[in-house]
């Protein structure tokens, strides 16, 4: 079928290559999919233990085959066996393993090696022994780069070299790569196929940074990612309108190519002390700027805080529901961002659908990995592949 393979023209010969197989463990609702996706690769398999993110898993890749346990209670065999593979068949093997014992969020007092949230990386390498894709992705916190005196980090190195994996490790910030959001990450980036892994060149950088010689784009702001996007008022929106204005630029114009509606451009209902929170401040402004009858007395230096017309927005987290959380207000209007407005942020195109409830998708799209990044590692994945054309 059409949507099974990429047809290449070389010359005069027409070439029929099968589309790069993906499985995608630790899954959640799929950022890392939706970036190779949308650059052609086939998503055959994800796993996930948490139901609202596997569902939306399955919606929007339908002809995979979805599992839905813990991880340690799955069999590799089984699931290779349940896609019809050899060992050594699978294209691609990608996955972000919980992250939590790592995440500088957590204070350092209670971060420690054997947390069970850290050993779940052996489970993805226990994948990898098995499956031996071609090539393999693994996302963390960046943090796991370090931690622990970079324990962690040497232990995947080693074991993927006992598997004859050649490996590249790098923190990669976002921005660089079109996200309008300040995240960094690190990456794992192996090929057992001689060819070796190398990560892509940024797209885009800080304005200051660019030149007549350079060929690089600027970062793309929060306003850059929605500005084209309905207008709402607190409380406002719908699971799906139509658009009312056209794209204003390539970042939107990428996000709006394969959709005809939107979904989930709905905020929540703020009331109270929290409305009045949101109405008190003006774009870029947070909770130092708060009244001071109304400025709670503790919180993050970032709560109820209000994105700017300029910079890229913070780090999505899963609590971007809340407005005490973060930087989650609306630039323009006194409101939170909506849930599509959030997975504009995170790099979910706008025929992206999400399942659950309000808080169901803000928790699945701030634990995602931004889309664009894998969108743009889907080159170099290919060329590792042997693939390039």
């Amino acid at each position: 079928m059409l949507n099974e393979i990429i047809i290449v023209t070389l010359q005069t010969k027409v070439l029929i290559m099968a589309k790069p197989k993906v499985v995608d463990i630790f899954s959640g609702c799929g950022g890392m999919s939706w970036g190779l996706h949308k650059a052609g690769f086939d998503i055959v398999c994800g796993i996930d233990n948490w139901e609202p993110a596997r569902n939306t898993f399955q919606l929007n890749h339908p002809n995979a085959i979805v599992y839905g346990d813990d991880i340690r209670n799955i069999d590799p065999a089984t699931v290779m066996n349940d896609l019809g593979l050899q060992r050594g068949d699978l294209d691609c093997l990608v996955g972000g393993p919980p992250c939590q014992g790592f995440s500088k969020n957590v204070p350092a007092s209670f971060r420690f090696l054997e947390d069970p949230r850290n050993l779940l990386y052996k489970n993805y390498l226990l994948f990898v022994e098995e499956f031996l894709p071609k090539v393999l992705v693994i996302e963390n916190v960046a943090e796991i780069y370090n931690a622990f005196n970079g324990i962690v980090r040497e232990q995947i190195i080693s074991k993927l070299q006992e598997l004859g994996y050649e490996v590249n490790v790098k923190v990669l910030f976002a921005p660089d790569y079109g996200v309008p959001q300040r995240r960094s990450r690190c990456f794992f980036f192996a090929s057992r196929t001689g060819i070796s892994p190398i990560f892509p060149e940024p797209t885009n950088s800080r304005e200051k940074e660019i030149n007549l010689f350079s060929c690089l784009k600027p970062y793309v702001s929060a306003w850059d990612a929605i500005s084209d996007l309905p207008e709402l008022e607190n409380g406002e929106g719908s699971l799906t309108m139509d658009y009312d204005k056209p794209p204003l630029n390539d970042f939107q114009r990428f996000m709006r190519k394969d959709a005809t509606l939107l979904h989930d451009h709905i905020t929540r209902n703020l009331k109270g002390i929290q409305l009045q929170r949101i109405q008190s401040i003006k774009a870029g402004q947070g909770i130092k700027d708060l009244p001071e009858d109304i400025r709670p007395k503790g919180g993050y230096s970032g709560a109820y805080g209000r994105l700017d017309f300029t910079n890229v927005a913070p780090t999505i987290t899963r609590w971007v529901f809340h407005i005490g959380s973060g930087r989650y207000g609306h630039p323009k209007n006194a409101r939170l961002i909506s849930i599509r407005e959030a997975a504009r942020l995170q790099c979910f195109t706008d025929d992206f659908v999400f399942t659950g409830t309000y808080i169901e998708k803000a928790h699945q799209i701030g634990n995602a990995v931004p889309s664009l990044i894998m969108y743009h590692l889907a080159k170099p994945i290919l060329k590792a592949l042997g693939r390039e054309e």
